[in-house]
């Protein structure tokens, strides 16, 4: 790849020696200067994909906002700044963070004085544009991360509206693991002859993951998710519920029966969500309970099994929640619970996915196996 020495330095500090399958697909299609559409599945190196070409496009000498990242969380946000400074401080660009929950006057200080590249979610770069304390107009090249929700009807608005604050002429990727129908019409408005890149964007690509799908009572949930986390042997588990309140009421009730458990939910203030991902990564709480709010996009290393608590309500959120386990060829599980009255929901995101996924009830005789056998061993990852 035509790439500066400077980010071929930086890519050799990160360990990296060869480009993944993603990235060596689009980064040079956007280094030609071509707007990209990029599907590929979770943990495949979108982020690597996008801001190595972004970097390269990006001139140090001028202080000015050259770039923009949107995504949908600010947990995201914060992963995707710190791969894209690894490669952009190599060249001497500053990259910022835009996202709630904290005052705006350290952000408007760090864009002041001189940052090339923002990373932001869209409600607080919206806040800035409006303000006037964020200028797009020197901007050549955006981002649209997690793109098919961030086209979805919760972020759309805003998203359009920044995206008018963006020269006509500026280079546009998006990049997402599900990319429905729908996200290529709405993005045709905003590029111009995009090249898509394709790379194992399939769910049925991760065969490093094995599903186990369990037809439960809503009265045997909790205790099953007790059986599941007392053989982890040590292994991140991450667990998925529907709503705040459920993740926060499921989360006190794992503490008081003795589990090192965290909570991440949109309700949280900024600082107990970044703790509950500190505490997570570090192994302080090797357990989080999470809405789907940790379902985007977050590289967790070493997570070994995914557990769907409570059925998302789409295909496409259930690809993106399996997403976090398994990464990087790395093995991993996926427990799905079902509850009777969700059947009807669980074959319509089966036939979204277009996987055949046998259900088990969870019967005694099933702890008994469950318990019987290593968690995630050898030879077991499969379809």
């Amino acid at each position: 790849m035509a790439l500066s020495p400077e980010t071929r330095t930086a890519i050799s500090r990160m360990d990296i020696s060869e480009p993944t399958p993603i990235q060596e697909k689009a980064i040079p299609e956007l280094l030609a200067g071509r707007d990209v559409i990029g599907q590929a599945r979770t943990g495949s190196g979108k982020t690597l994909a996008f801001s190595v070409p972004m970097v390269e496009r990006c001139d140090s000498s001028t202080r000015r906002v050259q770039a923009l990242v949107l995504v949908p969380t600010r947990e995201l946000a914060i992963q995707v700044a710190g791969v894209t400074e690894a490669i952009a401080s190599a060249h001497g660009l500053r990259v910022t963070l835009l996202y709630g929950g904290r005052g705006l006057g350290p952000e408007r200080s760090a864009v002041r004085g001189g940052a090339q590249i923002i990373v932001g979610t869209p409600g607080r770069t919206l806040d800035h544009l409006r303000q006037g304390s964020l200028d797009l107009r020197s901007v050549r090249f955006l981002v649209l991360d997690e793109a098919d929700e961030m086209l979805d009807k919760g972020f759309a608005r805003d998203v359009e509206a920044i995206l008018g604050y963006a020269p006509p002429s500026c280079q546009t990727a998006l990049l997402s693991a599900t990319m429905p129908e729908w996200v290529a019409k709405t993005a045709s408005k905003h590029l111009r002859s995009p090249v898509t890149v394709k790379v194992d964007a399939e769910l049925q690509a991760l065969p490093t993951v094995e599903h186990l799908v369990y037809t439960i009572e809503k009265s045997d949930k909790i205790g099953a998710l007790q059986t599941l986390l007392d053989q982890r042997q040590g292994a991140p588990v991450l667990v998925f519920g529907r709503t705040k309140r459920g993740v926060r009421q499921l989360a006190k009730r794992l503490d008081a029966l003795g589990y090192a458990v965290g909570a991440l939910q949109g309700n949280l203030s900024q600082n107990a969500r970044e703790r509950a991902m500190v505490n997570f990564r570090s192994g302080a709480t090797p357990i989080l309970v999470a809405t789907n709010v940790a379902a985007r996009g977050l590289d967790i290393e070493g997570i070994g099994q995914v557990i769907n608590f409570d059925l998302p309500d789409s295909e496409h959120l259930f690809t993106h929640r399996v997403g976090r386990t398994g990464r990087m060829g790395r093995s991993g599980e996926a427990v799905t619970f079902i509850m009777p009255e969700e059947e009807k929901k669980w074959r319509e995101i089966k036939r979204g996915l277009g996987l055949r996924l046998t259900s088990k009830p969870w019967t005694a005789s099933r702890k008994v196996e469950q318990a019987s056998r290593p968690p995630w061993s050898a030879g077991r990852h499969r379809h």
